[in-house]
């Protein structure tokens, strides 16, 4: 039989200043009410449909600040802002802030919401209902379907539409505070019922290859640019790893049986520090199975199934994503209607199932389980309500979460070396190599070179006091993949982002930041 595993990913970047308190981004929250709890409450309509759901750390950390208040957002601050005392410098940031979401899939569904998009770029004046107005859909789009359709009083001001009061507008907020208090306690029960399968990511989202080694790059592609200052701290790679199960065991009661490398990013040097931490198996992408058994050509035979790492440390289980499936639903289907996605997924394994015939295969979807909806007609409501009904239905095929399939259907193939590599291109091209994400790294590592100073020599060391522990939190935050990632894209905010913490940083040590820290990449 077919055993389809499902793997959600969900993550943010970490946007906290740390001495501050605030942020300058509102994703964390944004996406809480939008993507996180919604995706487990629609599954329990299915309860053939078994799903794993990998939650990093460092965004249920900050999920967690909203819930305890110990987080200043801006664009909540400003929305909370009674429009008629707004300031023009507030105006103008509502402004050109406020639109932000998928104008086709959401604005544009919104008649009062699309009127406001077209007098804003014909560059009209607003009147204070207009940013009130505003400030209300802006929230209220953001909230999935799920909790606008069941909400009463939400359900009253979508039809309302317009004309909207500041008493109204506080209760779109404050129902906001209230989907994500509920968001772990949602994953907790569902977790109960045997329904889901929760994993975890090393704390930060850092690439633990390249954390344990920037040279590794080199392995996965020879022609990669590394820095003049080599970044080599694999006990960091281990303490992410560390942190996270501890982090984990406090929230759920139990250990991760799984984790999603950060970006899928895997290497032979990260495999002892997940071992020893207990997991018992992780995923990445199907290019890494090709590449470490050196084939040129894609075999399904070897994909759809599990395989293992039998090292000094102990056995890890590995399983590799289908690529193909998994882009399918997050970058193509949002362009079809629901039933031609759906039929055309359905399709796909139906094939897949007759070409295995009375063989037992694992067939991965391992995707961002978050970014993908946005660009789906009703948040990705009406695809993954008819996807889960139809593979309910299908008689060839059975949905799993990876742990029950590797209970019952133990791997058998052994992978000798583990290649170097991600989810892109196989490679790490994607957070080393181009001149500026080459620099960023520079900047780190000298950063890490300080540091280390400071925690060998026991005077230094006593100076930071009880700041040291902030010290850790800091440099684990710089370690996250988000800022290489954007480098060489133009991404003013997240090279704004790294040079914040990395300012803070040295702030935190006693240090004054060095002058580049002002200067944008």
């Amino acid at each position: 039989m077919l055993h389809l595993a499902f793997i959600y990913h969900m993550h943010q970047p970490y946007y906290k200043n740390l001495l501050t308190g605030e942020t300058d981004l509102p994703w964390v929250r944004l996406h809480g009410i939008k993507d996180y709890l919604d995706m487990v409450l629609l599954v329990e309509k299915y309860p053939k449909v078994h799903l794993t759901f990998n939650l990093v750390p460092s965004l249920v950390e900050q999920i967690e600040d909203y819930i305890n208040g110990t987080v200043k957002d801006k664009f909540l601050e400003l929305s909370y802002k009674p429009a008629e005392q707004l300031k023009e410098g507030e105006k103008k940031f509502i402004l050109d802030r406020f639109f932000s979401i998928n104008k086709e899939r959401v604005i544009a569904m919104h008649p009062r919401y699309y009127e406001l998009y077209f007098k804003k770029h014909a560059g009209k004046d607003f009147t204070a209902q207009d940013y009130l107005d505003l400030q209300v859909w802006f929230n209220l789009s953001w909230i999935d379907p799920h909790f606008r359709q069941n909400s009463a009083e939400l359900k009253h001001l979508v039809q309302k539409g317009r004309f909207y009061t500041e008493e109204e507008k506080r209760i779109v907020l404050d129902k906001q505070i209230d989907i994500l208090k509920n968001i772990i306690p949602g994953y907790k029960k569902a977790i109960s019922s045997g329904q889901i399968e929760v994993t975890t990511n090393p704390y930060y989202h850092p690439i633990l290859p390249l954390l344990c080694n920037t040279k590794i790059a080199k392995e996965a592609n020879i022609k990669t640019v590394l820095p003049h200052t080599q970044f080599a701290w694999p006990e960091d790679a281990k303490a992410q790893i560390d942190d996270a199960i501890r982090f984990y065991l406090l929230r759920f009661g139990l250990a991760p049986r799984g984790m999603w490398p950060s970006e899928e990013a895997v290497s032979e040097h990260i495999l002892p520090f997940i071992i020893q931490a207990g997991i018992n198996w992780i995923v990445t992408d199907e290019g890494m199975l090709f590449k470490s058994l050196k084939l040129k050509k894609r075999d399904t035979r070897l994909l759809y199934q599990p395989h293992f790492l039998k090292r000094k440390d102990g056995n890890l289980n590995i399983i590799f994503r289908d690529r193909n499936l998994s882009d399918m639903i997050g970058f193509v289907y949002h362009r079809w209607t629901a039933k031609d996605a759906v039929a055309d997924f359905l399709s796909h394994l139906e094939t897949t199932a007759k070409s295995f015939k009375n063989k037992d295969i694992l067939v991965t979807i391992a995707m961002d389980g978050e970014n993908a909806w946005e660009y789906y007609q009703n948040d990705g409501h009406d695809f993954l309500n008819l996807l889960y009904q139809s593979l309910s239905d299908a008689p060839f095929l059975k949905v799993v979460k990876v742990s029950e399939y590797l209970q019952n259907h133990p791997a058998t193939h052994e992978i000798k070396r583990l290649a170097a590599g991600s989810w892109i291109y196989s490679e790490f091209g994607k957070w080393i190599g181009h001149p500026l994400k080459v620099k960023a790294w520079e900047y780190l590592a000298k950063a890490r070179k300080e540091f280390q100073e400071i925690l060998n020599n026991n005077d230094k060391r006593s100076a930071i006091g009880d700041k040291l522990s902030l010290a850790w939190k800091q440099m684990y935050i710089l370690e996250g993949s988000d800022w290489f990632w954007w480098y060489g894209d133009n991404e003013e905010d997240f090279d704004k982002l790294f040079r914040m913490h990395l300012a803070n940083f040295y702030t935190i040590i006693g240090k004054e930041p060095p002058e580049y820290v002002n200067s944008p990449l």
